[in-house]
């Protein structure tokens, strides 16, 4: 039997199906990537034409490293994109029990599934005592739940106990990092982040897992050579060492997100979450304002599990604040 098909954001062919006479062009809020993309540098004809340098590739672990915090470059395994990793990572593991946290990115359930392994919900740290591998996403996706370091450091701990793993999904850490455990990252533990949310370069496909020795150079043997193209190896570099853009951007999006939750909060029946590049709104309304805003050429994040939630993303323009404003402001 094939999987269900995942609903994910960006499907625009899916938006103008279910919405032909939406006016265009769509305003897509389906995803949680950074609306306002970190600056792409002039690049020379030369990283088209010629395979990447492994010196160029050391040099954006090192600067990924950096970054996130890790204390070794080493540890540092850069990726075309953070999904190819969470594909390939239940790949390194014999049959295993695995329990997610849960609801959240149904990639991480589906990828552990497909390789055989055996995968249950849990809905928190606590319920998960009999597996042997632990998957969350910290802050989570889509309500933005966080789990305190010290849970997490102390669940690891009674994993190894009997050669269990931890896997850590950071993908929304950059703008709330306040618990990643990068910085001091136990030898069964996997962090995973990604570039292109933070960065609002989803086209890049970069992402890195950061992991200990032996699980790192495991990685590193199942992508080969070549893994990163060589524009994604030289916009990675640039963009990871600016600290001045990355601290504008986790001001400016934090002011939208809060400018958003008063946009959304009339139609809220409960406290609005997510992150600085996400809101999630719950209300018994989600499928009438759904296919409002779908009729008014608005795209936002419908979820499988949960009929009563809607995922928005940023505004990038002001036409585009606009047209949510003007649009939530005639839903009745």
């Amino acid at each position: 039997m094939s999987e269900a098909r995942i609903w994910h954001g960006g499907d625009l062919d899916e938006a103008r199906r279910l919405f032909p006479g939406a006016p265009e062009p769509w305003i897509d809020l389906s995803t949680g990537i950074n609306p306002i993309a970190y600056p792409v540098p002039a690049l020379p004809a030369s990283l088209f034409e010629r395979l990447p340098l492994p010196a160029d590739h050391r040099d954006l672990e090192a600067a990924a490293a950096e970054a996130y915090g890790a204390a070794d470059p080493a540890m540092v395994v850069a990726a075309p994109g953070t999904q190819v990793l969470i594909n390939l990572l239940p790949l390194l593991r014999p049959r295993s029990r695995v329990a997610i946290l849960g609801p959240t990115y149904a990639e991480h359930a589906q990828a552990w599934r497909a390789a055989g392994h055996e995968v249950s919900e849990v809905a928190s740290p606590e319920e998960a005592d009999r597996a042997d591998v632990v998957v969350l996403v910290n802050p989570n996706n889509p309500d933005g739940r966080a789990v305190a370091r010290d849970v997490l450091l102390a669940l690891a701990e009674r994993l190894r106990s009997r050669s269990g793993w931890l896997v850590v999904d950071e993908a929304f850490a950059d703008f709330d990092a306040d618990e990643t455990i990068v910085p001091a990252l136990p030898s069964n533990a996997v962090v995973l982040r990604s570039f292109g949310k933070t960065y609002g370069l989803a086209g890049v496909r970069l992402g890195f897992a950061i992991a200990a020795g032996d699980l790192a150079l495991r990685f590193r043997q199942m992508l080969g050579p070549w893994s990163v193209s060589g524009p994604a190896l030289a916009v990675g570099r640039q963009a990871l060492r600016d600290r001045k853009w990355l601290n504008a951007a986790r001001e400016g999006r934090g002011q939208d997100a809060r400018r958003l939750d008063a946009l959304l909060q009339p139609f809220a029946s409960g406290p609005l979450r997510g992150t600085r590049l996400y809101r999630l709104l719950e209300t018994m309304r989600a499928p009438d304002l759904f296919s409002h805003l779908g009729r008014k050429g608005i795209w936002v994040r419908r979820f499988q599990f949960d009929c009563r939630l809607l995922r928005f993303g940023l505004p990038g323009s002001a036409v585009a604040w606009e047209r949510l404003s003007g649009a939530l402001g005639e839903f009745a």
